[in-house]
């Protein structure tokens, strides 16, 4: 019989429980982290492209909004976000920094451990009421909107609102319009250039004639040596310019219902294409709705600098900017100068488009 006196609480074997380890507050440097920017992302795994070069020295390549020196001969991993990164997001065009196996060999996985800083984001929301804000690419220099002059008839809303996200994201835009051959482009021309921005007109149905030959070109040279990044509603035909532009790039292409007037989503997740001739382009899936809650006006304003200036000038504090029967002085500084009063009734219409509270 077992005498049960001979035994007290420090015989009884107890499993710790998980707090009870000392836990390191010291984290990691990865000082050995390699550079690499992520090229597409699904259901929490990325494909990243990487340089080689200690992920620091990537920081670099950021400073113009390009893709730095990222070649055709660097290796394409497969990777997780590591812990450390806790709730940060990664989304296409992330420069980010690798540790583990970046060979690209099949069956191998990499992983995330640090984000470095954006330099440009383009961020959207779900509407105009939707406080939080989803960013949908990082440091691309340039927005091309795309849009078609006819089938399906261009929507100038949602330019505006792709162009007020752009600006506020410290991006150059371009407005691309396809379908040329279908309808005049002059009246869009005239909405957006006072702006500042660059306008293409293409149309691949017209193979082979000098206006697709010089739209195409002209498109190609304005996304050669940076990283654009695609937007557009669907069934305008970005897909298939991505394919000229890039010929390996394979997106699938679609068409117009002939009811709605609207066309079938055939980009269902961004994707980072490497330019043959040097650059970077970000096709993204088509948009039918740009919430713009996440946009200050106020902040809006100062991607036009010479407008911006006389704002601060000239109009009251906290001015709207919206007219002058609400006290905006810009027409003053516009005077009798009809390219400024263009300019800043093209400002003023997307400042209209922001503040409306409407999504589209």
């Amino acid at each position: 019989m077992t005498d049960w006196s001979r035994y007290d609480e420090s015989d009884a074997k107890v499993r710790p429980g998980r707090g009870s380890r000392p836990r390191s507050k010291v984290r990691p440097t990865h000082a050995d982290a390699v550079a690499g920017v992520v090229i597409a992302v699904d259901r929490g795994r990325y494909t990243v492209r990487v340089t080689g070069g200690a992920a620091d020295a990537g920081v670099a390549g950021m400073t113009s909004g390009s893709a730095g020196a990222v070649g055709a001969s660097d290796a394409v991993v497969m990777a997780v976000k590591a812990r450390e990164l806790g709730r940060r997001g990664l989304v296409v065009g992330d420069w980010v920094g690798l540790v583990g196996d970046v060979s690209g060999a099949p069956d191998t996985l990499a992983r995330i451990v640090r984000r470095e800083e954006r330099v440009t984001a383009l961020r959207r929301t779900a509407d105009d009421t939707d406080i939080a804000e989803r960013v949908v690419v990082a440091n691309a220099g340039q927005l091309a909107i795309f849009a078609a002059v006819a089938d399906p008839e261009p929507n100038p809303r949602v330019i505006d609102r792709c162009l007020v996200a752009g600006f506020d994201g410290g991006m150059r835009a371009l407005l691309v319009l396809t379908k040329a051959d279908l309808a005049s482009a002059n009246a869009l021309r005239a909405m957006y250039e006072p702006l500042g921005v660059v306008v293409i007109e293409t149309s691949v149905r017209r193979s082979g004639g000098p206006g697709a030959d010089a739209g195409v070109a002209l498109l190609r040279s304005a996304v050669a040596d940076e990283t654009t990044v695609f937007v557009g509603p669907s069934g305008v035909g970005k897909s298939t310019l991505v394919n000229a532009l890039v010929p390996d790039a394979d997106r699938a292409v679609g068409r117009v219902n002939d009811v709605t007037g609207r066309g079938r989503h055939t980009s269902t997740s961004s994707v980072m294409l490497e330019l043959p001739g040097g650059g970077w382009i970000i096709d993204t899936p088509g948009v039918r709705s740009f919430g713009l809650a996440h946009v200050d006006p106020a902040h809006f304003i100062l991607a036009f600098p010479d407008v911006a200036a006389a704002a601060d000038e000239l109009c009251p504090r906290g001015c709207s900017h919206e007219s002058a029967e609400l006290g905006c002085e810009l027409d003053v500084w516009a005077s009798d100068d009809p390219d400024r009063h263009a300019r800043i009734d093209s400002i003023r219409r997307l400042l209209a488009s922001r503040a409306a509270g409407e999504t589209y």
